[in-house]
């Protein structure tokens, strides 16, 4: 339709005219013209942006509408009206351009410190953008029906709506597919309108299949071996690698994709004393911002108290800038450190510069106001989960077959126990996920379980209300299709599942799991994963071709896949766009039901004489204030990806505790490590490599005429880290060819000849080599470093110098990368002193076993003489008694 106008639909709208159902559906293959023309003659009304009233010509009878239309069908060109108002950009297209023009990196401000990674995605532009795209509502099928959308209801046979309900069905089944298309309502309060016959995209999934899932268009499978991305340079990147992982690492299970960084405003405002301003900005609507000046309890005296400004700024986008700002680091025309700090209109205006300030006013003093922004803020935490499990028997694979295992068997009564508990649910108090705890219509058990903090109640389909000669088993499917992930267990011999078989527009996540020797003492389970392609990939990973056994870390491993299911499964389209607009609503009612009227800058008092003074000029901030923050200071860098050999551009954070790297345009976290891990840097003008943990390294590369980053990543990195600058050496042999120290499996030197060549280079004991030759010591075995250094005409290094103490660095024994790595020295250590000892007492068996055979030769020669002895005997008494 043509981009630039509103349209709004009467209630009563006349019946179009036969004969035209692709003209008054608004085909797309029309000119925008003709389809303006069909919207005018279905009689809606069309606002034209700069036009201040609707003229009356443009509502049509019914009469009028059938030679309109006709003559809209004889006439071949457009109508001057048409032509003009082609010409006319929509007010999105318009802020669109304007923000394509003029857009700004993620991170718009480096002095800013982020206090989560979703601050520090937060982009303003994206917030004018989603504003303007907001009011556009669509109609998607999503979730399974999306998949399912190409096939038609007999194709399965499982589609509700397919046939009327059976005896004692429940109306219909909230969230799934029917002739009359439903409301339905998100977990985050919003509804959505959806129309399960609207055009898709065309899309052949992603080809993976195997025996658990198959390849399904609109998903995306998992199905083992697909792993973390690595974008560092170590061991398992390197081409040379062929063994197994050096250092495995510590397995945990780790809740993904959450918002934890909710509770800020919790932490450092509720309770305090703090500011907060609403207002609506007329480009990104609705805005509240929270301000809060703090003293920092290791400023220094000598040159005054250190202030810190922290600041919460809160659009209809679901990303909320987090973070603060040290007072210093803030241009002002007010003196930095004072008891009376600096105006708040100049500290919102440098952080984010592109909100309109005039437009804000002072909350009111009243309790609710900070537990609105509680609940804005907290909007999508959800620590209970309800997922469904379907029962698939040997044979089956469709969605009404399995709604219709009217019992569970041995092997999913197994899987079950393995999952949870078995509660009563009349009476029950805990999270029940609209199960009825008191006249038992959702059946009379069910199973329940805790993981972490979090709650889960399972919708087995065999323990919900079996209705007898109903096929579609609504009573079960209105539970299960609701859920957003749901758990499909496969007994031996089931078919290969696929959401094709699925009608529901929630069900997002489907995790397959099939089990093997069931009900025995080698039982054990596979497990795949299908996702609508907008829900973002979780962990953990599925190994490729393991089984699970029976145990407590399976159940764990399932747990956690499940909940980071979901959690994804929130940030699709979907959920967001329901989210969003009820996070728009927030706003709204506080922008106008919770303010007062002053201004930010109502304090200010103006005199005549300072109305016609020269302006004062602000006082530029102290040089690298920013660099002692707490939060995160970010860059934009390029960062070379080892694991796929390319580049990728990337947000560099430093913060006190961590660094990560996460990719611009997936705005995923690629990297990131302890900043007691790092050990050590290189830097060059435009680049540099980071070093941790056992010398793994990134490398970095600053944007042209960015250079100056580098030297601010390397004064964070001296301030946040124990890490320091490597050195390069050149290495010379003596007389017998050696270079005169030893090195260890991890490329530290053990020990160096006094006074040789090495030692007069630089090397000491406890220096640690990261790079030999041009190579990577991350990427070599111990075999390859010694061969290396042994066989290299020339041998250049880069090492990191030990600490003043001599001991080398490495992982902080504080962080748990650290111990690990202390037990793995130790654990080399003695398996050296062990091999050693295994040496030794192979020696010692050698020398018992030729002490042995001496032995034995011994006897043999002592026999041999005793026999020799005896005959002599003999013989000399015979030849006596011979005598006379």
């Amino acid at each position: 339709m043509l981009r630039g106008y509103r349209v709004d639909n009467l209630e009563h709208r006349s019946v179009p005219p036969l004969g035209f159902p692709e003209l008054l559906r608004c085909d797309t293959s029309l000119s925008p013209s003709l389809q303006t023309a069909a919207q005018i003659a279905r009689g809606e009304i069309v606002h034209i942006p700069g036009y201040d009233y609707i003229d009356s010509s443009l509502l049509y009878s019914r009469e009028r509408e059938k030679s309109f239309m006709r003559r809209l069908k004889s006439e071949s060109s457009e109508t001057s009206l048409f032509r003009k108002l082609r010409t006319i950009k929509s007010e999105s297209d318009a802020l669109r351009l304007s923000i394509e023009d003029d857009r700004r990196p993620l991170s718009f401000q480096k002095c800013f410190a982020h206090y989560d990674v979703q601050s520090v995605l937060f982009n303003i532009s994206e917030a004018v953008a989603s504003r303007a795209n907001l009011s556009q509502r669509k109609n998607t099928t999503t979730g399974a029906s999306a998949a399912s959308a190409g096939v038609g209801a007999g194709a399965t046979g499982g589609a509700v709506g397919g046939a009327g309900p059976g005896p004692g069905a429940d109306g219909g089944a909230a969230g799934c597919s029917s002739g009359n298309v439903p409301l339905f309502e998100s977990p985050l309060g919003s509804r959505e309108d959806l129309n399960p016959k609207e055009n898709l995209d065309v899309d052949e999934g992603d080809g993976k299949s195997n025996n658990l899932a198959l390849s399904c268009p609109h998903f995306r499978n998992e199905i083992g071996g697909e792993g973390e991305r690595k974008i560092s340079l170590s061991r398992v990147n390197s081409a040379n690698y062929s063994g197994p992982i050096h250092r495995e690492k510590v397995k945990r299970y780790i809740i993904e994709h959450i918002d934890l960084g909710a509770y800020y405003y919790h932490k450092y405002f509720y309770g305090r004393e703090h500011l907060n301003y609403f207002g609506v900005d007329e480009n990104l609507g609705p805005v509240a911002v929270s301000i809060r000046r703090e003293r920092l309890d290791d400023g220094k005296e000598k040159d005054g108290m250190q202030y810190n400004y922290r600041v919460t700024f809160r659009t209809s986008q679901l990303t909320t800038l987090r973070g603060a700002i040290l007072e210093d680091a803030i241009p002002s025309t007010a003196r930095h450190g004072t008891a009376r700090g600096l105006p708040l209109k100049e500290v919102l205006e440098y952080v984010i510069p592109e909100l309109n300030i005039q437009c804000l006013r002072q909350a009111i003093n009243s309790p609710k106001v900070p537990e609105q922004l509680l609940k804005l803020d907290e909007q999508g935490l959800s620590f209970q989960h309800k997922v469904g499990v379907l029962y698939c028997k040997a044979g089956q694979s469709t969605e009404e077959e399995m709604y219709n295992n009217e019992s569970a068997g041995p092997a999913l009564e197994e899987f079950l126990d393995l999952l949870g508990q078995r509660v009563r649910l009349k009476g029950f108090t805990k999270y029940r996920a609209q199960l009825d705890n008191k006249t038992d219509s959702t059946g009379t058990h069910s199973l329940y379980t805790t993981y972490k903090d979090y709650e889960l109640m399972f919708h087995v389909s065999t323990m919900l209300p079996y209705t007898p000669n109903n096929r579609q088993q609504l009573l079960r499917k209105r539970h299960i299709g609701n859920d957003i992930v749901t758990i499909v267990f496969q007994e031996p011999g089931a078919l290969p599942f696929t959401p094709k078989n699925i009608r529901s527009h929630f069900q997002h996540v489907f995790v397959i799991v099939k089990v093997h020797n069931p009900c025995t003492d080698n039982v054990c389970y596979s497990v795949a994963v299908s996702r609508s392609k907008d829900v973002p990939p979780f962990g953990p990973p599925i190994p490729k071709s393991v089984t699970f056994p029976k145990s407590a870390v399976f159940r764990d491993f399932l747990l956690a896949k499940v909940i980071n299911g979901e959690n994804a499964a929130h940030k699709s389209e979907k959920f967001r766009a329901m989210a969003t607009r009820t996070r728009q609503e927030y706003l709204k009612d506080l922008a106008e039901n919770f303010v007062s009227t002053a201004t930010i800058d109502s304090a200010v008092k103006f005199s005549f004489i300072t109305l016609g003074a020269k302006k004062k000029e602000k006082v530029k901030p102290r040089k690298d204030a920013h660099l002692f923050s707490m939060g995160a200071i970010t860059w934009s860098v390029c960062a070379r990806d080892f694991g796929q050999s390319m580049d990728v551009d990337c947000l560099l954070g430093i913060s006190n505790e961590f660094i990560m790297l996460i990719e611009e345009e997936s705005k995923n976290v690629v990297f990131n490590c302890s900043c007691r891990d790092v050990i050590g840097w290189t830097s060059g003008i435009m680049s540099i490599k980071i070093f941790y943990e056992r010398g793994e390294c990134i490398m970095l590369s600053a944007h042209d005429s960015c250079g100056e980053d580098i030297r601010e990543m390397v004064q964070r990195m001296e301030i946040v880290t124990r890490g320091c600058e490597t050195s390069e050496m050149t290495l010379r042999r003596n007389g017998l060819g050696q270079l005169g120290f030893h090195v260890n499996f991890e490329g530290i030197v053990a020990d160096v000849e006094p006074f040789g060549f090495a030692w007069k280079a630089g090397l000491r004991q406890g220096s640690r080599l990261v790079e030999i030759c041009k190579v990577a010591v991350a990427t070599l075995t111990h075999e390859q470093m010694i061969d290396l250094l042994r066989t290299s005409v020339t041998v250049k290094v880069v090492i990191i110098q030990p600490y003043e103490d001599g001991t080398p660095r490495s992982s902080s024994p504080s962080t748990l990368t650290g111990k690990v790595n202390q037990l793995e020295v130790i654990l080399r250590q003695l398996q050296n002193d062990l091999r050693k000892e295994k040496e030794d007492k192979a020696m010692l068996q050698e020398e018992v076993q030729h002490l042995r055979q001496d032995n034995m030769r011994l006897q043999e020669e002592s026999q041999t003489a005793a026999a020799q002895l005896r005959k002599f005997t003999e013989w000399f008494f015979h030849t006596i008694d011979k005598k006379p």
